[in-house]
């Protein structure tokens, strides 16, 4: 029986490429460096924003100084704006609702600092609808690293056999699979099906109602 279903935020209960791509670009254009489409920031995305940094700016300047120092000011950036085109995939409230009315419990576990996940979430779905929310904190591995999955599983007194980890892309396939979760992926993310059945993805729903019959599947076996 799952107790617990564990979501990745970005791609996969809200859209945020276009606020995450306008912050990056906004400190690439300060200082002239080449910009991305929005399709670009979805495959720079995944890994928290340090990476999208590391991964944005011109490969001579990709320093560890550097990444901090654009980091920073991507911060600020983002934090102008980061609600501001951010938007819950269409269905997925309702695919929470049916959880939780089913007795099922919800968390959030994403790269992204730990302050925009709150931020973000509390914004968008309201302060009670989710039992935990988990973002990247001090030092503390990002995924796929399962420390992250192992914290909400402890706070939550869940086994790792009754909880499932719901993502769009192979990080999210291989922390489930480092954290001995099974994984559904979700189609309509920022990666898309191909990624997520080559990394291995038990489950895949293509829209976030199935997410629901996935569930009803799983816990009939």
């Amino acid at each position: 029986m799952k107790k617990l279903f564990i979501f990745d935020l970005d791609g996969t209960l809200v859209n945020s490429i276009y606020d995450l791509g306008d912050a990056m670009n906004a400190v690439l254009e300060r200082y002239g460096f080449p910009v991305f489409d929005y399709d670009t920031y979805k495959h720079l995305v995944g890994n928290g924003t340090l990476k999208l940094v590391e991964r944005a700016l011109p490969e001579k300047l990709r320093s560890e100084e550097n990444i901090k120092k654009y980091h920073a000011e991507f911060s600020e950036e983002y934090n102008k704006r980061c609600v501001n085109k951010t938007k819950p995939y269409e269905h997925i409230c309702e695919v929470l609702d049916t959880l939780r009315n089913e007795g099922i419990m919800t968390a959030v576990a994403s790269n992204k600092p730990d302050g925009f996940v709150n931020y973000i979430v509390k914004n968008i779905f309201g302060e009670k609808d989710f039992d935990l929310i988990e973002g990247k904190k001090d030092g503390v591995p990002t995924k796929p690293a399962p420390e992250i999955i192992y914290n909400i599983l402890g706070t939550l007194g869940v086994k790792a056999e009754e909880a499932v980890l719901i993502g769009d892309s192979d990080v999210d396939v291989m922390t489930a699979k480092n954290a001995g979760l099974d994984c559904i992926g979700c189609e309509w993310g920022f990666r898309g099906r191909e990624e997520l059945e080559n990394a291995g993805a038990k489950y895949i729903a293509e829209v976030p109602q199935d997410i629901v019959s996935i569930c009803h599947e799983i816990n009939r076996i």
